[in-house]
């Protein structure tokens, strides 16, 4: 047990230690958690938790801190995974895709891919009408772009947003 215990740590980072692992994992799950709920968790004093928190979030490992909300709730029902391809490569245009890209507030998610095209969107509406405009009157209109194809999400067996520690 205890060599993948090290295994596992020297995968994550040698900055972390198993309170700061335990933290991270409680935290995945539960944000609302308070110092004081974390150390009862974890066994150590709340002081020590509060340090840790801190310094998790001063090394990047914690990000921010967001309410994850049911999409259905607020209306964006339809859920499109967009393949891009763009016509050119170079640094100037791949920059300039992602730029716009994220000004767009139906773009949960942009990332650069392998293979067959340059990116991947995850894009939220409320209906496949509202695809469409944003499709017509954003998408389309930015430079560069030879082909989009998009997949529309029938059903949701999985969503989850902690990575396994």
């Amino acid at each position: 047990m205890y060599d993948n215990i090290f295994r596992h740590n020297i995968m994550i980072g040698k900055e972390l230690d198993q309170t700061d692992i335990a933290i991270l994992r409680l935290l995945q799950q539960n944000a609302e958690l308070s110092h004081r709920e974390l150390a009862l968790k974890v066994h150590k004093a709340v002081t020590t938790i509060h340090e840790r928190v801190k310094k998790l979030k001063e090394l990047g490992y914690i990000k921010r801190t967001v309410a994850i909300l049911d999409r259905k709730k607020i209306n964006r029902n339809l859920i499109a995974f967009s393949q891009v391809l763009l016509n050119d490569h170079t640094h100037e245009t791949l920059g300039t895709f992602e730029r716009e890209v994220s000004k767009f507030p139906e773009v949960m998610e942009c990332f650069q891919m392998t293979g067959t095209f340059d990116f991947i969107l995850r894009i939220a509406t409320s209906d496949m009408d509202a695809y469409h405009d944003f499709y017509r009157n954003k998408l389309s209109l930015l430079p560069n772009i030879t082909t989009v194809q998009s997949f529309f999400v029938l059903s949701e067996t999985k969503s989850d947003t902690a990575y396994p520690l």
